[in-house]
């Protein structure tokens, strides 16, 4: 029985494919009847180059197809028809990926939950607010009563005379009041001059007889 399938070529961590069709019971790194395409899944355009003729005669011949090239071919609309299920989960995985997936209904819905809630608070409160400043409104405002002002005129106050107390003079006695002395007349005493001794005469000798 003959299939188009893919053989995995290209670089570690970089795969690239080529579309080639075999016998079912060999292994996809043996040999080949024909290569039919390239598929390179790193590409952003032209991810497939295949030769669609080619295909539609081993088809033709009754030649099946891998569920990864069937999905290929009918995205690409080289055939028409459904896509099949290519990946097979093991039941671990499927019980892993349930539970990732039941979290996050849980969380999407809390979320949910917490969004109405917090939106009815808002809405309430704005609601309240609303009915406060409403009776507020229609209260009737009171003005307040006049207050009498009791006006108190200031009268001034008296102002003293302040008289002036004239001091008693005392009058003095005579015999208090100071005679004036009469000064003395200041002598002023000549400078006595210093009186020199008188040289004396020289005597002449006496001539002799």
């Amino acid at each position: 029985m003959l299939i188009i399938r893919l053989q995995r070529v290209g670089k570690k961590k970089y795969p690239t494919y080529r579309i080639i069709i075999s016998e079912k019971t060999k292994d996809t790194h043996g040999d080949y009847l024909e290569q039919l395409g390239t598929f390179n899944p790193h590409l952003k355009e032209n991810q497939l180059n295949i030769d669609a003729e080619k295909v539609k005669h081993w088809i033709s011949k009754g030649a099946q197809m891998s569920e990864t090239v069937n999905n290929l071919l009918v995205t690409n609309k080289i055939i028409e028809g459904k896509k099949m299920k290519s990946v097979y989960l093991s039941k671990k995985r499927k019980a892993k990926l349930e539970e990732k997936d039941k979290a996050k209904v849980e969380t999407a819905a809390k979320a949910k939950a917490d969004a109405e809630a917090k939106a009815k608070a808002e809405a309430e409160a704005k609601a309240a607010a609303e009915e406060a400043a409403k009776v507020q409104a229609e209260a009737p405002v009171e003005t307040p009563a006049p207050v009498a002002v009791e006006e108190t005129k200031t009268e001034p106050a008296p102002v003293e005379e302040v008289k002036s107390v004239e001091a008693p003079v005392e009058e003095k006695s005579e015999a208090e009041i100071p005679v004036p002395v009469a000064e003395e007349p200041k002598v002023e005493v000549a400078p006595v001059e210093e009186v020199k001794p008188a040289e004396p005469i020289p005597t002449s000798e006496a001539p002799t007889a």
